[in-house]
């Protein structure tokens, strides 16, 4: 009796074993299918946008036309206007320009000031009153996500130039009107916004180094490889995958976007933003999850 026992523990730990194997997607189809029942599974509203880069096929789009508070993730786009007005010859990367931390509401030009508290890239706050060069307040801007100098940068290239860029990028949704933190404006409906097809026409365009130039695309996608907050697309991917990407979140919003490059050779352009979310950690969970999936789909591919 004991063995009989023992052999069908054995066996249904083996069906299990077969069923979750068989449970995996096996093509791209079934890859959405299963990314709509982990985006259904979590309180909020889901955007995704996957292209394989070399295999333009092989593309999921959900919700890609849905607008999202941009939150942080336009931050990739003023870093584009930079080198864009940098290639013009109207910006120097090299030059210094001043800290300062005293910005304009776009509403009615009235004052206001960052809050150290609500910026998760503290280390600019040291210089205020000093002169750094912009290409500092840029990779702070982009690896820190420094709300600072994300202001300091907006005034310097202004807002309205870094949407037409988008525009000429083909991104046609995507709008990039003012700095961090102007309450004003935000009470007014007046916010960043954006889609996950613009955001991956963007990467897609950093990926094949075609934004402004093959130099300041490489150039790009190094400073977006050393983001130091790794908590969705990288999360459950394996260290050696390089992430090139920006991250983004205020209350109830999520966001990455960016390149996932495998060791195989194969990469893929990678977005997922959210909003509306009632448990943050619920949230972020299914979107690392979702992440591991695309890689494990692509991962699998590229050894067939």
């Amino acid at each position: 009796m004991k063995i009989l026992v023992k052999l069908l523990g054995i066996g249904l730990l083996v069906s299990f074993a077969l069923g979750c194997n068989q449970n995996k997607p096996q093509n791209l189809a079934e890859l959405e299918t299963a990314i709509q029942a982990k985006f259904a599974s979590v309180e909020g509203d889901y955007a995704l946008a996957f292209l394989l880069l070399g295999d333009e096929e092989k593309e999921i789009l959900i919700n890609e036309h849905k607008e999202f508070h941009a939150a942080s993730t336009m931050k990739t786009p003023v870093m584009i206007e930079l080198y864009q007005q940098a290639y013009d010859g109207k910006v120097n990367l090299d030059d210094s320009i001043l800290v300062k931390n005293s910005f304009y509401s776009i509403v009615d030009s009235s004052e206001y000031e960052m809050d150290l508290n609500e910026d998760s890239g503290e280390r600019m706050y040291q210089y205020i009153g000093e002169k750094l060069p912009v290409r500092e307040l840029m990779y702070d801007m982009i690896v820190y996500s420094s709300n600072l100098a994300t202001n300091i940068l907006i005034e310097l290239v202004d807002a309205k130039k870094v949407t037409q860029t988008m525009r000429q990028l083909g991104a046609e949704d995507i709008q990039v009107l003012r700095g961090v933190e102007d309450i004003k404006a935000f009470e007014q409906g007046l916010s960043n916004t954006t889609t996950a097809m613009d955001l991956l026409k963007i990467y897609e365009g950093l990926a094949k180094e075609r934004v402004v130039s093959q130099v300041a695309s490489k150039d790009m996608i190094e400073i977006l490889k050393q983001q130091h907050f790794k908590d969705v697309i990288p999360a459950k991917l394996p260290k050696d995958v390089e992430v090139a990407h920006k991250t983004g979140w205020i209350t109830g919003v999520r966001h990455d976007s960016g390149i996932v490059y495998l060791p195989e050779g194969q990469k893929y352009v990678l977005v997922i933003l959210s909003k509306n979310i009632q448990d943050d950690k619920a949230a972020l969970k299914m979107m690392t999850e979702v992440s591991r999936m695309i890689y494990e789909f692509v991962s699998k591919s590229s050894k067939k």
